[in-house]
Order: structure tokens, then sequence, then C-alpha cells
């Protein structure tokens, strides 16, 4: 609409410039014409009153007084010019000291002499005005020439200069006024029109298959907009069912592979479990003396063995179903000082920013949080490895709480950091690699992060980021 109105101001001024350029030429050339008919009509009355014969000799005689008077009636000056293109008389004032007249261009005089009506007009641009300047024959009664009537006239194009500048500015208020107009009906159409657009792109851009998404509503009063809006409702139905699907697949498969792996974790402690029952059956003599010192070693193996089959239980109920949360004001930095006491190694180390960063949170899962962390640190550490170090910090940033466990361990695998979080994956030769799982869900659920950086052979570093909670 605005593009469309600058042209039509554009063209409209374009066609006013050419229009009253026009008109002034059309006038100046009306005028001269004109001036130059009355002005031959006024000759031949001359000539026709003259006592001297009609000779081309006798223009000088005949016009001595008259030209200056011609001159005077119709105000423009009047050259008479011989046939061959002399100066003969002028209304043009002379003094001695002037240089004489040129003659009529050989070119003109011929334009002159071949045109039909025996008459020309001479256009030249001086100064940047634009002069005219007619030639045409001058005749006796007989229609014989006697000379050339040479009139000058100068355009005077101040008056349509000013018109023209009066109506551009007229014209370009009015346009002004229509851009204006135009501007602001632009803007109100554009926002009718794409508020349901950007209804649609706002919604697009949260879709998500990890979240119930929500239709539009809305009702547009275009067919296309609506025919749009079904498109993405439709679009919602089967993402949804999708991401039902795929979630019943992904949970299934979790389940699936978690029964494996507890089927294997507990398969290990049933062999040995089987051996020993059997070797006691088959080795069982009541008559033997060490009989209770053997009784006592095949319940040991059986003891060790059932409770590692209670660990496993454990771990797995653990990580199928966190325990409730019992939240309770707490000093962060003393809980996690507090959970350090129970490790031995003297390498490790704690600090921190601050001695007191009060929150709300479970101190048992806190606990849980530091001692599996600082567990799987130690562990990361080779034994033959002659320098051991474990830095644990406790840091306030903005609203959060910032707990990191360093170590200068072996660090993880490039192949590794991708699994590190899964329940089930561990590189350790023992563990059902749950620890990290069930932590990262008790962060998840104080809706914090659990990020790592390692660097193979050097270490690695753990970072948990709890919100403030008071």
């Amino acid at each position: 609409m605005i593009i469309l109105i600058l042209i039509a101001s554009i063209l409209m001024a374009s066609i006013s410039i050419i229009q009253f350029k026009n008109e002034a030429k059309d006038y100046h050339q009306e005028r001269l014409d004109r001036k130059e008919f009355a002005i031959k009509e006024h000759i031949n009355y001359v000539l026709s009153t003259t006592t001297y014969p009609l000779t081309p000799e006798n223009l000088k005689l005949i016009f001595k007084d008259k030209i200056h008077e011609l001159s005077d009636i119709h105000n423009l000056e009047i050259n008479i010019y011989s046939l061959e293109g002399k100066l003969v008389k002028s209304s043009k004032s002379s003094f001695s000291v002037d240089k004489v007249a040129p003659p009529i261009p050989n070119y003109i005089l011929k334009l002159v002499q071949s045109s039909v009506d025996k008459r020309y007009v001479d256009i030249k641009n001086i100064d940047g005005v634009k002069n005219r300047s007619s030639y045409s024959q001058i005749k006796d009664d007989k229609f014989k020439p006697l000379g050339i009537l040479n009139i000058p006239y100068v355009e005077d194009d101040g008056f349509y200069e000013t018109e023209l500048r009066e109506f551009l500015l007229r014209l370009s208020q009015v346009y002004s006024f229509m851009l204006v107009i135009a501007f602001a009906l632009a803007y109100f159409l554009a926002s009718y029109i794409t508020k349901s657009l950007k209804t649609i792109s706002d919604k697009i851009n949260e879709t998500s298959l990890n979240q119930k998404n929500e239709k539009i509503v809305i009702e547009a009063n275009s067919k296309e907009i609506n025919s749009l809006i079904n498109a993405y409702n439709q679009m919602v139905d089967k993402l949804e069912e999708s991401a039902s699907m795929l979630a019943q697949s992904e949970r299934e498969q979790a389940w699936r592979e978690m029964a494996k792996q507890v089927a294997h974790e507990i398969k290990n402690p049933l062999t040995p479990m089987r051996l020993t029952v059997q070797s006691f059956q088959r080795k069982f003599d009541p008559n033997d003396p060490e009989l209770k010192q053997k009784l006592n070693d095949y319940s040991k193996t059986l003891i060790q063995q059932i409770d590692t089959m209670s660990a496993v239980a454990s771990a797995f109920s653990n990580f199928a179903s966190m325990p409730a949360q019992q939240n309770e004001t707490l000093n962060v930095v003393e809980v996690v000082e507090f959970s350090l006491d129970i490790f031995n190694e003297d390498f490790i180390a704690f600090e921190s920013n601050s001695e007191e960063i009060i929150t709300v949170m479970d101190r048992t899962q806190l606990i849980r949080i530091i001692t599996n962390l600082v567990k799987n640190a130690i562990q990361a550490i080779p034994e033959e490895q002659a320098e051991k170090a474990i830095l644990v910090s406790v840091n306030e940033e903005e609203d959060n709480v910032i707990i990191s466990v360093k170590d200068n361990g072996i660090g993880i695998d490039a192949d590794n950091t991708e699994h590190i979080f899964e329940p089930k994956f561990t590189t350790k030769t023992s563990g059902m690699g749950l620890g990290l799982g069930i932590i990262k869900n008790i962060i998840e659920n104080y809706k914090g992060t659990i990020t790592f950086e390692t660097e193979p052979e050097k270490g690695s570093t753990f970072m948990v980021s709890l919100p403030i909670v008071k």
C-alpha cells in the first residue's frame, strides 16, 4: 500500500512537471506566433502606405522610423535583414562603438527559403534561458521577397515555475497526509492479519515432544489461516499420540533392561551359594571334629551372598521409587562438611566462599548426593597413584548453591560421557551403575542440574546446582 502511494505520488509529480513544461512551451510558441502575425500585418500596412518603391534596397528607408514605432507597439525587438542575411534595420539601439551585427547563419537562410511557409523558428538555450527567434520573409504586394523579418523572443517561465512549485507543494502535502494514513492502515491491517500467525508461530516454537502441547482455539477470518490452525491442531494430536507411544516404549525398554541387569546381579551371588550348598552336602560328615567351624564358614559365605542380593534389591528399589522428601531448613555448608566426616581419606579437602548458605531441602538426600559423588571420586583415582586429591567446594552464586567435587583421577573416556547418567551404566567391575542415576533424579526433583567436566588421565569435576529455597 505504501509503495503504491509512493509510486503514485512520483508519477503524479512527474506528469505534472511534464504537463507544466508542455503548457509553457505551447504558450510561448503560440504567443510568438501571435506577435509575429501582428507585426507582419503591421509591416504589410507600412509597405502598402509607403511612398518609397518596394525594393530590397529601400527597406532601410521605409523602416527608418517605423521600426521603433512597431517595436514599442508590440513590445518586442524587431530586426530586418536582407535576403542575403545582412542586418538592414533593427529596433535595438546601437552605438558607434558597437561591433557590426552578425548576419543570419546560412543554414537558417536555407531553412527559411526551403520551408513551405518561408518561416523558421530557431530555439537556443543561453545561460539556462530558452530563447526563441523566428525568421520569416517580408514580401511586397506581388508576393515578391524583399527581406527577412527576425523577432527575438526570450521565454519567461517565472509564472509557470511559481505555479509548478505551489502545485508540487500542495501535492506533497496531500500525499504526505495519505502516507500517514497508509502507514496507520498498514500497521493495523498487518497487526490484524499477523495476529493469528503470531499465535501460531508462538505455539509452534513452544511445541515439544517432552511436554503436553496445547491446541490453538482461536478462529481467524482467513480461510488459509484457519486451515493452518487445523493442521497444527491435528499435528498436536498426532504428536501427543506419538509421544505417549514413545514414552510407553521407552518405559518398557528401560524396565526390560533393568530386569535383565537385576537378574544378572542376582545370578552372581546365586552361583557361589549353590556351589557352597553342594559342597556342604557332598562333604558333610557328622563325626568330623571341625564340623562346627565348617558350618560357620558355610553360613558366612551364604550370609555374604544374601547380603549382596539384598544390596542389589535395595539399589533397584531406591532407583525405582524415591523416598518422600522430608524438607527442612538447613545450612548446606554444614551438611556437606558433615557428610565428608564418614570418609577416612586424608586427601579429601573442603572449601566454601561462605560459612552459611541456608536453604530448604531433605538432609538425607543432600547427604546421599555428596557421599555418592565423593565415593565415585575416590574410586576414580587408581590405588597405585602417588598423589591423590579430591576437592569438595560449596559456593553461592545468585539464587543457587553450587556444589562441586573435583578429583585428579583417570577421568572419563569420551565414548562414555553421553551415558554417564544412564541407569545400569558403569565403568567399574562391580556395582549396578545406579548411583549417578539416583542422585540425578534427586537433583532434578529439586529443579536443579548436575553437569561434569572431564579430561582423561587428569581428572573430573562434577557440579551440582540447586536453587536456594527460603
